[in-house]
């Protein structure tokens, strides 16, 4: 079975967590929106299957992933049914449960750090709520990015399996996540983000290790990786960084 993955076709955003997962598992799946309009394809399709009348169980915004006859959205519940399939969910239920609440609280900073250029308003221009920004990016960089990475720290070093991974001694979709999470930090905020990175090496271990898996780094440099770029959730403004 082809896994149909439904997202936006020019920004990385929530949709590269669960892109991330189905490249490193090797899964076969098309990116839905990217493909031709020709063959399906485009966001005129992606606007369709949101607005399908007969999908009991709409979706509220992508991304959503299509399985057959089974539609799941929100990028933590994609990776929750997604992880077990692909072997990236740890073994047994603990570890699936715990892969999910690491993925949550990824989740949690990911909003965090679209809020630091939309503090106000989704709806808004950057430009219309700069002076807000300025503010909530200060306490993201002096507050939030040393809580959240200083967490994963000791998640990583308390791990009794060893600190390569977050969950036992296999890669989960949680460290394929956190990855993605540092690197959307370091390309918003390089300057805030590399202080904390000193302070937490094995997150930055973490990072590049996960960087250089064979799957992995095969994607990064294939068109399929999307550059980040000022319309998605993680944006380079440089008076956000200090």
């Amino acid at each position: 079975m082809t896994y149909q993955l439904h997202y936006w076709p020019t920004i990385q955003g929530r949709g590269e967590f669960v892109r991330l997962a189905l490249e490193a598992a090797g899964a076969a799946y098309v990116d839905v929106a990217r493909e031709p309009p020709g063959k399906g394809g485009g966001e005129a399709a992606l606007a369709r299957r949101l607005d399908d009348a007969d999908n009991p169980r709409p979706a509220f915004a992508p991304p959503f992933l299509v399985d057959g006859d089974i539609v799941v959205g929100q990028t933590a519940a994609i990776l929750l049914y997604l992880g077990p399939r692909l072997g990236l969910a740890g073994s047994g239920e603990a570890d699936g449960l715990w892969t999910h609440q690491l993925q949550l609280t990824i989740a949690d900073m990911v909003a965090e750090a679209h809020d630091t250029h939309h503090p106000i308003s989704s709806g808004r221009y950057y430009e219309d709520q700069r002076e807000a920004a300025l503010e909530r990016a200060k306490c993201f960089r002096e507050e939030r990015i040393p809580k959240f990475l200083g967490w994963f720290e000791r998640v990583l070093e308390r791990n009794p399996a060893g600190d390569l991974h977050l969950v036992g001694d296999a890669l989960t979709y949680a460290d394929l996540s956190l990855f993605q999470l540092v690197a959307g930090l370091r390309y918003a905020f390089p300057k805030a983000t590399a202080r904390v990175l000193a302070d937490t090496p094995a997150v930055a271990k973490l990072h590049a290790n996960v960087g250089r898996r064979q799957r992995v780094h095969d994607y990064l440099q294939s068109p399929r990786r999307i550059d980040f770029n000022e319309d998605g959730i993680f944006r380079r403004y440089p008076e956000l960084d200090g």
